[in-house]
């Protein structure tokens, strides 16, 4: 499944790699949400993700989240944001991410978003690097955390809407998380827990 619709929005499944192994991740419990399977037995190119999508001009939004890391795949995420913003300048795209494409490509990346991504959603997960990595298990370790929270900051220059976001699980300290968010000056979201 690449394309399923939630809601009044219409989501993006273009990969099953990340770099976090996150202990509440739905894809630890089955093999999608929502009724929809989002294995994928490989990955779309950007033609087949386009061709799944259709006219996208009857949705809220197009929401790159899948069960995998949108960015792992930046060119794709942006080839099919492009053909969207050429083809239906009106609809708003936003992608879901651990906020690590920094780190998995070595460079700031932002700047391409600037014109294409109107919200990206970065999952904060935890209120230090430490229960982060606990939580997540990322492959870069507690760097990760930092790098998360500066991808954040230099989101805020390319990207109308960027928020940060945590599960509300009972070890996770909310109000820490919410200030952090204050303090980098974007908008914060708490995400209810889906057993899948």
């Amino acid at each position: 499944m690449i394309a399923y619709r939630l809601g009044d929005s219409l989501y993006l499944n273009i990969t099953n790699r990340c770099t976090n192994r996150c202990g509440f991740c739905i894809r630890q419990n089955g093999p999608g949400v929502g009724g929809y399977n989002l294995w994928l037995e490989k990955e779309p190119t950007s033609r087949e993700i386009i061709e799944a999508i259709g006219d996208p001009s009857g949705y809220k939004e197009v929401v790159f989240c899948g069960y995998g890391e949108p960015l792992m795949r930046l060119q794709t995420v942006l080839d099919v944001a492009m053909h969207i913003k050429k083809n239906y300048p009106d609809v708003k795209i936003r992608v879901d991410t651990n906020g690590q494409a920094n780190l998995i490509y070595g460079e700031d990346v932002t700047p391409q978003f600037k014109g294409l991504i109107d919200t990206i959603s970065i999952s904060l997960n935890a209120e230090n690097a430490e229960k982060y990595q606990e939580l997540c298990h990322s492959d870069y370790g507690e760097e990760a955390y930092y790098s998360i929270l500066e991808f954040a900051r230099k989101c805020k220059s390319h990207v109308p809407r960027v928020v940060l976001s945590v599960v509300d699980l009972p070890y996770i300290d909310v109000g820490k998380c919410r200030r952090l968010a204050e303090e980098l000056g974007v908008e914060f979201r708490v995400r209810h827990y889906i057993k899948g």
